[in-house]
């Protein structure tokens, strides 16, 4: 794919000017694109650190996205329920979900294709087969996933129609003061940094997340979050948008975690309920708090 760009006015440094104007490309990749020449200006090669001036025609050409061979890899894998159509997992701290750049194996994917032996669903492609939605690296918790297409449609239409049950747990920094509250603010791209979310008010997705307190800390708060929509990092940023990141967010908290060894961040996918696709039953399933979890919370009990 060639994208032809014109520019009208100074533009700065040209990676920066074409992770811009090309949200869908990373810094990163447009610097690789740059030392691979496949990025001209005006017909010829040039540096990341070109200065990008008025009337400039810049050419960008995108080699196609090759899909990588997905391989079944034996994992341990701790599921907590699974028949013929659904398959419930806890996920561990540190484990993607499904393949992505630098992360071609030792995914919850690998896990599951050699687990279910390819019986899973194809909706959402090769890179993600059976995965209907995910949580993030560093959370820890149970994920449905589906192992037929028909199976797929009944749970994506749940998300959907926000009827899926989703609890989760977190410890936040600071001392929330309500017993309760909802923060209802529409989540969508950071408007510098693409790699991150953040509250847009312009071009956000609705997003509404719903919080109690569980116990107080001297300088923290013990959480429960109910999802009512599910945007991508929305306790996240939900939390850090009213004062109060999550404890040990890498991305959206202090710079400088407190307790030095914690992996990300400190939150956990406690509960989800589903009407099964098949027999219409609504199921309820819980995944327990990990050890480094409950460790934490000990810890601050006696701060």
């Amino acid at each position: 794919m060639i994208q032809e760009l014109s520019v009208s006015g100074e533009g700065g440094r040209l990676d920066k000017y074409l992770s811009t104007r090309l949200p869908d490309l990373t810094r990163s990749y447009v610097v690789k694109l740059l030392k691979e020449g496949c990025v001209t200006v005006n017909g010829g090669t040039v540096r990341s650190s070109y200065q990008v001036k008025a009337g400039d025609r810049i050419c960008v050409e995108i080699p196609e996205a090759v899909e990588p061979e997905i391989l079944p890899q034996k994992l341990e894998l701790d599921i907590l329920y699974e028949d013929a159509d659904i398959l419930l997992v806890n996920k561990p701290k540190g484990m993607v979900v499904h393949p992505a750049a630098g992360h071609d194996s030792g995914t919850l994917v690998n896990g599951l294709m050699d687990h279910c032996k390819g019986n899973l669903s194809g909706i959402n492609g090769v890179l993600r087969p059976g995965i209907v939605h995910r949580i993030d690296r560093d959370t820890t918790g149970v994920l449905v996933v589906c192992k037929n297409d028909r199976a797929h449609n009944h749970v994506a239409e749940q998300l959907k129609v926000h009827s899926i049950t989703r609890r989760y747990y977190a410890i936040v920094h600071g001392v929330v003061r309500e017993e309760n509250g909802t923060v209802h603010a529409p989540i969508g791209r950071h408007a510098t940094d693409r790699k991150r979310m953040a509250v847009n008010q312009k071009n956000g997705k609705d997003a509404v997340t719903h919080y109690r307190v569980l116990k107080r800390f001297r300088r923290f708060t013990y959480l429960e979050c109910r999802l009512e929509t599910g945007r991508t990092h929305q306790i996240r940023v939900h939390m850090a948008s009213i004062g109060h990141p999550i404890l040990g967010d890498p991305v959206y908290g202090p710079a400088k975690c407190p307790f030095p060894g914690l992996a990300g961040q400190t939150l956990h996918a406690g509960i989800l309920g589903i009407i099964h696709p098949r027999t219409g039953e609504y199921m309820e399933f819980q995944a327990p708090l990990p050890e480094y979890f409950q460790s934490l919370l000990k810890k601050l009990e006696t701060d």
